[in-house]
């Protein structure tokens, strides 16, 4: 395990029982197979800038325009990272200070609408976020949400659907986007739809963002009024957020950002931003992207063959959504069994009624240097580990990630 993963000896003189807690979470993330869609592996250039003096800095505003003095350093770490990311994702205007997908999201709202204004979001039965209108959610209980869903036959969203709830509802804004969905989104024809209606495109791009980054996803920058991300997932940034629009959305956006939806920048975090910006515009980055993808698919072929249902028969993307039904378990029941064998993912919504199956994604995995032959090979452990082979696969998975660090020597 890499010194960079290890409670420092400062760390575990001053408080033993963190270092523990860090030490195992080292242990657990090295020893077993990520696979949750959401997350992967920083560079370890990231998790230095999350470490550094950045983090005492109270820097309330923007750039040149601070409610704290001493802002110099964290004004130029801010203006790296909107400059990066405006480059990379070929975006007029970038916001980098939103917490998390979600307080973007938030914003992207607060810029755009108001209480009581109707929106059109895949609905949450078919792999809409939370953020898309839930009840426990703040977009469900401030907003009148409108949910569209997918072709019962495909697991495809259904255009045609799209469109007649738009024309029926007149919302004020579409979003697209999906925590579930392993194709990419046609934005054009959201476009076309939300011009048809005069309604504002909000392109909810937390997971493919990373994809777009390395140029083996649509980007939907040129079509979206608003674009909000995460900067973690296959983009491999710190846990965060960010927003992307044009320069007629900016100042509505730094304003729904700060002062309306939230505090002082984490500046540690936006200075991470930069880094990962920096490091998605390489072409070693790209050749990862579209590894990831590849990755994906061949593991979404190799479940196939064992027994599981692959939702719209394969992926576009780093994301598999599968039902292990074949197989005789639930969604929840797989992710106990393939957890207990050392293989962790999630469950999601399936397409076709209310049962859950289980989502998976390759970002992490592909991060370590794992290839098509360790993605066939996962497969078969999935099916050993759904066989009740708990012991014996959990042996299997440590050896397998023994070969392949997440951070080597």
């Amino acid at each position: 395990m890499s010194v960079i993963t290890q409670p420092t000896d400062l760390l575990r003189r001053q408080d033993p029982q963190m270092a523990d807690v860090l030490d195992g979470e080292a242990r657990r993330q090295a020893g077993t197979l990520q696979l949750s869609a959401a997350e992967n592996f920083t560079s370890t250039a990231v998790l230095a800038t999350l470490g550094s003096p950045l983090a005492n800095k109270y820097a309330e505003g923007y750039p040149g325009a601070r409610y704290h003095g001493g802002c110099e350093y964290a004004d130029l770490a801010e203006k790296a990272a909107i400059e990066r990311a405006k480059a990379l994702f070929g975006a007029e205007h970038a916001n980098v200070q939103p917490h998390s997908g979600s307080s973007a999201v938030l914003a992207a709202y607060a810029a755009l609408l108001r209480p009581g204004d109707t929106v059109l979001a895949m609905g949450l039965p078919y792999g809409g976020h939370l953020t898309h209108g839930s009840p426990a959610n703040f977009s469900g209980q401030w907003f009148t949400f409108v949910g569209y869903g997918l072709d019962a036959g495909t697991g495809l969203i259904d255009y045609r659907q799209v469109q007649d709830l738009a024309r029926a509802h007149r919302p004020k804004a579409i979003v697209c986007g999906s925590i579930s969905y392993p194709r990419h989104p046609e934005y054009s024809a959201f476009r076309e739809i939300a011009d048809e209606v005069g309604a504002y495109l909000i392109a909810d791009a937390a997971h493919p963002i990373g994809l777009v980054a390395g140029g083996a996803a649509p980007s939907p920058v040129p079509y979206a009024d608003v674009v909000c991300a995460t900067t973690h997932k296959v983009l491999r940034g710190p846990r965060g957020g960010m927003i992307l629009c044009g320069a007629e959305f900016a100042e509505r956006i730094d304003r729904a950002v700060f002062p309306f939806t939230q505090g002082g920048a984490q500046m540690h975090t936006i200075a991470a931003k930069a880094v990962a910006f920096g490091e998605a515009a390489r072409p070693a980055f790209a050749t990862y992207a579209h590894r990831v993808v590849a990755n994906a698919r061949v593991l979404a072929g190799a479940l196939e063959e064992r027994g599981f249902t692959v939702t719209t028969g394969g992926t576009d993307t780093h994301m598999i959504t599968a039902d292990p039904a074949p197989l005789g378990v639930d969604g929840p029941t797989a992710r106990g069994r393939l957890a207990a064998a050392g293989m962790v993912l999630d469950t999601c919504v399936l397409p076709y009624g209310d049962q859950r199956g289980v989502r998976l994604g390759t970002a992490a995995v592909t991060t370590q240097g794992m290839g098509e032959e360790q993605m066939r090979r996962i497969a078969e452990l999935f099916a050993a580990a759904l066989r009740g082979e708990a012991a014996k696969t959990r042996t299997e998975v440590g050896e397998l990630t023994e070969g392949f660090p997440p951070y080597g020597e």
